[in-house]
């Protein structure tokens, strides 16, 4: 009911504007309920998918952390090796996590809001940012985002990761990259980066504009890597060197 309608109305009195109230009550749908056992399904791939993933980003930006020598100790394996270690925890299960997912998108389309809830709206699109079919399912992920089934800024996620598999420059800064090259002595060493950024001065702007609650700079802190930027043809020599160190 509009404000002239419920002004008019009220100088009617209480019984008539109870009338007028009743009668001018919008009719609407009740909202769809959402899949639960759907929900209830998406929620355990999204467990199995973080279940190494926090001590994997331990091991990036504190490699000597009590945690990781705990598990270093119980795989029987030197601390250097827990990366590979937890690496190779991770592949299977996401490739198993990929699998449904696909099967869930087929038989329900993208698993969305309306569909599944918030958050369990996100889990399949993280499944599909963790897999190398990012450019086959990045379509459906922006519709997906135009129509507001998931927010906007993991589209921009999935879309900087797939540039950075394409070996282009990202679009909002999000993705980082580690290279294992020869030091000045011979020896293997890390260098984390934050891939290339195309424009890299409006960055923090897109950033915004997509949803992010933090600068690049924040973000690279967050991943650990002090923030700097970095050129395609920067990015190129470091792949050249790092293949000097591949077994």
């Amino acid at each position: 009911m509009s404000l002239s309608s419920f002004l008019a109305a009220l100088m009617l009195g209480a019984s008539v504007l109870l009338a007028c109230h009743e009668q001018a009550r919008p009719l609407t749908a009740a909202p769809p309920e959402i899949n639960r056992h759907l929900k209830r399904e998406l929620d355990s791939i999204e467990v199995r998918d973080q279940q190494h993933r926090a001590l994997l980003m331990l091991a990036m930006t504190q490699p000597r952390h009590p945690r990781l020598d705990s598990l270093a100790r119980a795989a029987r394996l030197p601390l250097g090796h827990v990366t590979a270690h937890l690496t190779s925890l991770i592949r299977p299960v996401d490739s198993t996590n990929l699998l449904r997912v696909a099967q869930i998108i087929r038989q329900h389309g993208y698993p969305g809001e309306t569909l599944v809830g918030e958050p369990t709206n996100e889990v399949a699109l993280l499944v599909i940012q963790h897999s190398a079919r990012i450019a086959e399912f990045l379509p459906l992920i922006a519709r997906a985002a135009e129509q507001g089934e998931v927010p906007f800024r993991l589209y921009a996620l999935m879309l900087d990761r797939k540039l950075m598999q394409e070996g282009r420059p990202q679009v909002y800064g999000s993705q980082g990259r580690s290279f294992r090259v020869p030091n000045a002595r011979g020896q293997a060493e890390t260098v984390n980066l934050i891939w290339p950024v195309e424009n890299a001065a409006a960055v923090n702007e897109r950033r915004k504009q997509a949803g992010f609650d933090s600068s690049v700079e924040e973000n690279a802190q967050r991943l650990g890597i002090p923030y700097q930027i970095v050129t395609m043809p920067e990015v190129r020599r470091l792949e050249q060197r790092a293949a000097a160190v591949r077994p």
